[in-house]
């Protein structure tokens, strides 16, 4: 489980392998999309309909932190259990929880939720980001998350429209469409292996128990000159795009794509001033009676 779900790294040497998950290209798309949109999920983290301010806090699917240092900036006296089955994003949470001076506000635990599931506490509210279109069968985890929680706690599922969009529709002028062309070759993929991302969550949770007592939409558009981590998290991104698209793409696509990647060239994506962040992000709240 992992916030931004970036499922694949660049393996230049073998384009037509099965593209596998690189540990620290993953966390770094994680960290730099943490970065870039934290004004958003700050935003998503005031709009909860919390009763009270949580006190025990668990968040699944944890990745490198983005949502639990969000959630303790929000609510700063709280206690939250992170929870991810990377060991390594476990372990850069916790670093940066030291840094920040609120590690003993914070338990890590490695697990696979579509196993058996580890003593959790009886948590006020659960937050889920971007992880719950992993699972392998999502209906019991709800049921497990309703469970899990206190009487009137708080489940907030958020969930992403897709992979960021970073150049122009007509951009590079060499092979206009070429992101757009790099995501339909990514969809047969994202199709048979998370055949669960861009559910409606509102009837799962209601099957599952729950009261949904808001949904909203945010959407993203972060302007390339407002963040030096733009560039970076485009990067890192196209990066990711390449290694699963890279069968499907023309050779011309190619060459230009990694004249794109090619951080040293003079058509870099850190060299472009035309730069943003486009994607949607949607918020469940639902609540256990």
């Amino acid at each position: 489980m992992s916030h931004a779900s970036p499922h694949a790294a660049h393996d230049g040497a073998h384009p037509h392998a099965p593209h596998k998950p690189d540990a620290d290209d993953q966390a770094e798309i994680l960290d730099l999309d943490a970065e870039v949109l934290a004004e958003h999920i700050a935003s998503i983290t005031a709009w909860l309909p919390l009763e009270t301010k949580p006190r025990q806090i668990v968040d699944l699917g944890c990745g490198t932190g983005a949502g639990t240092f969000a959630l303790l900036s929000r609510f700063p006296d709280a206690q939250v259990t992170a929870v991810d089955t990377s060991a390594g994003h476990l372990t850069r949470l916790r670093t940066r929880a030291e840094a920040l001076g609120v590690a003993d506000q914070i338990r890590t635990v490695p697990a696979d939720l579509d196993a058996e599931w580890p003593e959790l506490g009886r948590p006020d509210l659960v937050w889920a980001s971007a992880s719950m279109h992993h699972m392998a069968d999502p209906d019991r985890t709800l049921r497990g998350v309703h469970d899990l929680l206190a009487p009137g706690g708080l489940f907030a599922v958020v969930e992403l429209a897709g992979f960021p969009r970073f150049l122009p529709a007509d951009a590079p002028p060499e092979r206009p469409g070429l992101e757009e062309r790099c995501h339909a070759a990514l969809a047969h993929h994202d199709a048979e292996h998370m055949p669960h991302r861009g559910a409606d969550w509102g009837p799962k949770l209601a099957a599952a128990g729950f009261t949904v007592e808001g949904e909203r939409t945010i959407p993203v558009n972060v302007d390339g000159s407002h963040s030096s981590a733009v560039g970076r998290y485009a990067l890192s991104s196209l990066k990711h795009l390449r290694s699963g698209a890279a069968h499907a793409l023309s050779p011309d696509d190619l060459i230009v794509l990694d004249q794109l990647l090619d951080t040293d060239g003079p058509h870099s994506v850190l060299r472009r001033g035309d730069l943003a962040v486009r994607t949607e992000r949607t918020v469940w709240a639902a609540r256990r009676a």
